[in-house]
């Protein structure tokens, strides 16, 4: 079960379930525990951006006190004139403050919800995946969650609220001008919004393109010493090259509509500029306005077209970063295959008993179980033995429920693992798989990782009983060494008997061995047999082995074939019936190790 601590980081984003696969909802959502921060950021924004456009109407002060020969007053105007754009600048760095605190947390809300949702994500989901593109959609929604909150504050909130107050400025001298200026702003605006779709499927796409880049550029360095030992450097340079080539065109084309984008913008604003500046003069000339009122639309204007001419570029920027938050969050929003039932309790574990009722499973519609039944009594020692494909390691998939079952039970202590927790399931369970799973951290961590609580002594003692303890004192930094990512730094063999300290560690009453002396040489197998037969004393087991020397001492052992038990008994008892067992048993006789 997850501790207050990490119950609270888990939920702390304001989601409990599923996260929205939209973009506005999902903002809604990380953004609205921080609803007093977004309204004064919101609001000095407006209220400096307001501000900020009383600029012009000094210098129609200062031109009209001078030509009325009120020098003193237009210079006081002019002194004044620089004090308020420093109370302006100073009130635009109080709004990032405050500004600056929202997206902070609310990048911090999307980082902790996302990898969250995603934790429990079905083993299937992170198997048919690349970990290189998660890890790039997760950074491509966190990048426009932060992105999107700055365009909407500085960009989109600014621009808006300058409009509308130049707009009543403007109006004010000449009302035709003002509908003209109005007619401009609405014009570009009501273009890029028609021109935004298509950006926002150009900026998807090449933000598909980058997380697919990088998945195979990831899935490259994590497979390195494959790449090196087969000679494929020349071939994954042409099929990253050729990736890398698709990329570009992709990014060529979202970049090229941008531009696009903003040529329309500059063709806009450069005719209805002409015209503003056409009716200006006329009524300069005639007198209708001042030489000051003309020269502060003016100046209104060429502040204005600056916006205007790059609005595109706001729309561009925002289109993207929506783009790409919906490109992420279409897969790390997916809803959860494997859930915990609405009333699921904690596993109670009295005697670890597991039993198997009619269960069918089908994977990718092949059925790989079907009225499958199977009872494992507690403290027993059961051996899993067949050919690829035999339904050995989903047995261990569907104990461990990173699959739901298409129908009947499984049971464990009478209780339907359906109807319990999935985390209070798998802390009954140590698992030592084939492939060792090791954390880039200190063997130390990794070997406490499923008690971190535990003392040095007690790291230290099953550490000895795997047969790790010597190599482990005789690295650089001893149990502090770190291993590497996958544990790269580590021998096969070492990295096994890291898994099975970390397993001794954990105490569970129910034991899955998956191959776990595949990795071992023979004198260390003996060696690791006989902590694993300590390890085993009171546990319900489950072991699976090819190599069946790890299975002869299992209290019984049951040969799978297309999802169905062919034979069920000792070793003894099945070497002598003669069957699919004995004939395996036949053909490794030569490999036997003997104590």
């Amino acid at each position: 079960m997850l501790n207050r601590r990490e119950t609270k980081t888990a939920n702390q984003a304001g989601y409990t379930g599923d996260i929205p696969r939209t973009p506005l909802r999902f903002l809604w959502g990380i953004n609205k525990k921080h609803k007093t921060m977004m309204f004064w950021s919101v609001f000095i924004v407006v209220v400096n951006a307001t501000l900020a456009t009383f600029g012009a109407l000094f210098v129609k002060e200062i031109i009209e006190s001078a030509e009325a020969g009120l020098i003193h007053k237009a210079i006081i105007i002019g002194l004044l004139y620089p004090v308020f754009e420093f109370f302006v600048q100073s009130m635009w760095r109080v709004s990032s403050v405050f500004g600056r605190k929202w997206v902070a947390r609310a990048r911090s809300d999307t980082y902790n919800a996302l990898v969250s949702h995603s934790f429990d994500h079905s083993h299937s989901f992170f198997a048919n995946r690349f970990a290189g593109s998660l890890l790039s959609k997760v950074g491509n929604v966190v990048r426009s969650t932060e992105r999107l909150i700055i365009d909407f504050l500085w960009h989109h909130t600014e621009a808006l609220v300058s409009f509308i107050a130049y707009s009543f400025i403007i109006i004010s001298i000449d009302f035709y001008t003002g509908i003209i200026f109005q007619l401009m702003v609405v014009s570009v605006i009501f273009l890029n919004y028609k021109l935004v779709p298509q950006k926002q499927i150009l900026s998807r796409q090449n933000a598909e393109s980058d997380t697919y880049l990088r998945g195979q550029i990831v899935d490259v360095f994590t497979n390195i010493a494959a790449t090196r030992q087969y000679s494929r450097k020349k071939f994954e340079r042409t099929r990253i090259g050729s990736t890398v080539d698709d990329n570009q065109k992709f990014f060529e084309a979202s970049w090229w509509y941008s531009e696009w984008m903003r040529i329309l913008n500059s063709v806009f604003v450069l005719v209805f500029s002409l015209l503003i500046f056409y009716l200006l003069a006329l009524r300069w000339i005639s007198e209708e306005i001042t030489t000051g009122e003309f020269v502060a639309v003016l100046v209104i204007i060429f502040n204005v077209v600056h916006t205007l001419v790059f609005i595109g570029r706001i729309f561009n920027d925002t289109a993207s970063s929506y783009g790409e938050m919906a490109e992420g969050l279409e897969t790390l929003a997916e809803p959860h295959e494997v859930l915990d039932s609405t009333n699921a309790q904690s596993l109670r574990i009295t005697e670890s008993k597991i039993q198997w009722q009619n269960v069918n499973f089908n994977f990718d519609k092949n059925q790989v179980f079907r009225d499958f039944d199977l009872v494992i009594e507690p403290g027993q020692r059961v051996g899993l033995v067949g050919p690829s494909g035999a339904g050995k390691t989903t047995f261990v998939s569907l104990l461990l429920r990173q699959h739901d079952i298409d129908g009947g039970e499984i049971l464990i202590d009478g209780q339907n693992i359906a109807e319990v927790t999935q985390d209070s399931l798998r802390e009954n369970i140590a698992v030592v798989p084939q492939e060792p799973l090791l954390f880039h951290r200190s063997i130390r961590e990794n070997i406490a990782y499923g008690k971190p609580d535990a003392s040095e002594n007690e790291i230290m003692a099953v550490a000895r009983q795997a047969q790790a303890h010597d190599f482990i004192r005789d690295l650089p930094d001893s149990y502090e060494t770190l291993v590497g990512e996958r544990g790269v730094k580590l021998s096969g063999g070492q990295k096994q008997r890291v898994a099975i300290a970390r397993a001794m560690l954990k105490d569970a009453p129910i034991l899955v061995l998956d191959e776990a002396t595949s990795a071992l040489d023979s004198e260390s197998e003996v060696a690791i047999q006989k902590a694993l037969h300590k390890l085993m004393v009171g546990k319900t087991v489950v072991a699976i082995a090819h190599r069946l020397s790890t299975l002869r001492e299992m209290d019984r052992i049951i040969v799978l074939e297309g999802g169905k038990i062919v034979e069920d008994g000792s070793h003894e008892a099945l070497v002598n019936y003669g069957g699919v067992y004995a004939r395996l048993w036949e053909h490794q006789a030569g490999g036997f190790l003997q104590d």
